[in-house]
Formats: structure tokens, C-alpha cells, sequence
């Protein structure tokens, strides 16, 4: 069998043999005193060279130091060469099927559209994402970092709860890229949160809903009392018709094209709600008034409220509720959340018992007027 490497007699004076072989593609020569370590030598080269073959042992010396150093470095964070390899390659991949934010931002909004997102959704998404394309509209996906997006999260200089509902939305957007093979990670995971400090739920007090409810006039009425004591979201509450509301099943219904989770769900008429909405309920036809905002601040001036709580009527539903009927998982899908969490973070212990008893006894004195409000012994 014809070997790579040989040995040969050297005409030196000490250095009387040589091993000769070639080593990528040049001709390499190691000389020896005896035969014996010639020998050995071209035998252990031999050897090498059957079993690594040529690329083996042709194997440059400075690729062998950097494989070294790199798998070294690569050791202390328990990896290998071969991972960062694949790591590699799969970010090689992504970047050849990768597209620019914009026409991602335009795929991720037309799928979520075609899936049914409601109407809030897709202007959230819009409007975030937008802003974020604004800046880096032309860039490729898979080659936006984690720097990259932290650093534009800082520099939005919006209220820390606005920041991480951006963080949301670019995850959202991520998230969907990584899924199509744009990206090979979602750098919005990774980015800091920005630190929340929870504000205090406001709610109205007992005798202001009920100045509210005398104050309102009566087409006003069916809107207010179904937001303090059914508690759907000022958007949803809006967009209510009556025929969504049957007061012989004592149930609202709120659709899923309505419902800012698109997602369907009924809300038990209370014995004091039904009192208010007799008398005022149509067979069609939206619950709010045509002038909604104009009727609401007459209202509220008529009830001497000038510090209105963000979201008032639905916070005091869920305050007063908790308090009364003490049930965190019937609630929750009343108010349309998935889960009873936020329930207790924010309105458990929010209101004395006393004051949830006298809440949902608030009912008008009057079937034909619902101006005149009166509590009944609670």
C-alpha cells in the first residue's frame, strides 16, 4: 500500500534521515538522527492520515488555534463549536429568508385581520407598529437585536405602562416573524421592562352614582346604570344595542365584534339594573344617546362630580361586586378577563361590605322616572 509519508536517507552529518509528505498541498519534511524515530514518526502520520484523511491532517495551523480558542470561550458557557455552528447557521437561513419590517408589519396586520382580530386590536397594532417601522421600516428582520429595540424602547420617553405595551406589540411582531422563518429569535422577548408603579383604582362612592343616576337625563339612564352595574368597557358600552339586552333572561349580551377581547360573553342582569332599564328599554337601536359626551357632562356637573376616575362606572362595578357577592371567577368572565388575577390586584378590599350592600340596593323610587334615586334598607 502506498503511504503518504516516507522515509528517506539525508546526507548530514548528525541528521541522517528525513519523513516527507505533503501538508495542504506543499511538501513537508521532518528530519531524524536514527531510523528508528523516522520510522515512528511516519508510522503515527500514516496512521493520521488514515484515519482523518488528507483534510485531517492537512488541517492549517492557524484554523487548529482559533478551534481551540474558540472552544475554549465556548466552554465556559457550556457550548460547543458545533452549537454556535448551528446557532450560526440558522441565523445565516434567517437573514436569506428575511424580509424588512414593513412588509412584515403588512403580512402580521392582513393575517391578523383574516383571523378576526376586533377592530381595537388591529388599531393598536397599527399604531404601535407604525411607529417602530418608522424607524427601522427598511431594515431586515433577522438582523435587528435585543440592543436594538431596548434602546428604542428607552427613547420613546412615554409613561413606563405605554413603553411595555410597545414591548408587547414588537413582541406580537417578532413572535409571528420567528413562526414564518424571518427571524431566528424575537428580539422583543428579551428587552427590559420598564418598571410600573400601580396607581390607585378610582371608583365614584356610593351617593355619587346615585346623584349621577338622578342627574342623568332619561336617555342617559340605560347607558350609566348598565356601566355602573354591568360593567362592560366604556368602547363596548357604546357600541351595545338593545337587542342584546333581554331583560327576561336577565342577561347582556356583549359579541365577540364588540368585546375588546373578541370574544363573547353574557353579564347577569342584577335586581337593581333590571328596575333601571324598565321603562327605558327598546326593542332596537343603541343604548348610548346620540350625544353621549354632552349628556355625560351635564350629568356629572348636575351631580357636582368634577374628579371623574379614569374608567370610573366599570371600576366601581367591580369594586362593589367583589365586596357583595364575593365570587373573583364569576366576575372575571363578567368583566372578560382570563383569569381572577387583576381582580384581586387591584379591587379586592377596595370597598367596605356596608357600602357594597348599599351600591346594589340603589334603585329609582319611580317606574316612570328614573331621576329619583332611593336606597333600600340594605
Amino acid at each position: 500500500m502506498k503511504t503518504g509519508f516516507r522515509v528517506r536517507k539525508y546526507k548530514h552529518p548528525r541528521l541522517r534521515f528525513v519523513v516527507r509528505g505533503k501538508v495542504n498541498g506543499q511538501w513537508a519534511r521532518k528530519y531524524f538522527e536514527t531510523k528508528a524515530e523516522a520510522q515512528t514518526y511516519s508510522e503515527q502520520k500514516n496512521i493520521e492520515l488514515l484515519n482523518q484523511g488528507r483534510e485531517g491532517i492537512e488541517f492549517p495551523s492557524s484554523l487548529r488555534v482559533m478551534a481551540q480558542d474558540c472552544q475554549f470561550r465556548l466552554q465556559q458557557r457550556g457550548k460547543t463549536i458545533a452549537d454556535a455552528t448551528a446557532h450560526y447557521l440558522q441565523h445565516l437561513d434567517a437573514i436569506a429568508k428575511s424580509c424588512t419590517v414593513n412588509a412584515l408589519v403588512a403580512e402580521l396586520l392582513k393575517v391578523r385581520k383574516a383571523d378576526g382580530a376586533s377592530a381595537r386590536y388591529l388599531q393598536d397594532l397599527t399604531s404601535r407598529l407604525k411607529r417602530f417601522a418608522k424607524d427601522f421600516g427598511a431594515r431586515l428582520v433577522a438582523e435587528i437585536s435585543t440592543q436594538e429595540v431596548d434602546e428604542w424602547l428607552r427613547g420613546l420617553a412615554v409613561a413606563p405602562v405605554t413603553r411595555n405595551n410597545f414591548r408587547r406589540v414588537l413582541g406580537v411582531m417578532f413572535g409571528f416573524a420567528t413562526g414564518r422563518g424571518y427571524a431566528s429569535h424575537n428580539a422583543a422577548t428579551a428587552a427590559a421592562k420598564a418598571k410600573q408603579i400601580d396607581s390607585e383604582v378610582g371608583i365614584l362612592t356610593v351617593a355619587q352614582t346615585a346623584k349621577l343616576l338622578e342627574s342623568a337625563s332619561a336617555a342617559l339612564v340605560p347607558f350609566v346604570a348598565i356601566g355602573a352595574f354591568a360593567g362592560l368597557r366604556p368602547e363596548e358600552l357604546t357600541r351595545l344595542s338593545w337587542d342584546e339586552i333581554d331583560l327576561e333572561a336577565n342577561l347582556i349580551e356583549v359579541k365577540a365584534r364588540k368585546s375588546k377581547t373578541a370574544r363573547r360573553r353574557h353579564i347577569k342582569i342584577q335586581p337593581n339594573l333590571a328596575k333601571w332599564l324598565t321603562g327605558h328599554a327598546k326593542a332596537t337601536g343603541q343604548v348610548a344617546p346620540t350625544n353621549l359626551r354632552k349628556e355625560m357632562k351635564i350629568a356629572r356637573e348636575k351631580a357636582g362630580i368634577s374628579d371623574w376616575p379614569n374608567n370610573a362606572l366599570r371600576h366601581g362595578f367591580a369594586s362593589y361586586h367583589l365586596a357583595k357577592f364575593h365570587d373573583a371567577a364569576a366576575l372575571a368572565l363578567e368583566m372578560g378577563h382570563t383569569d381572577s388575577d387583576m381582580l384581586f390586584a387591584h379591587y379586592r378590599q377596595l370597598v367596605k361590605p356596608k357600602d357594597a350592600a348599599r351600591y346594589w340596593n340603589i334603585v329609582p323610587t319611580s317606574k316612570r322616572s328614573a331621576k329619583i334615586v332611593a336606597f333600600k334598607a340594605a
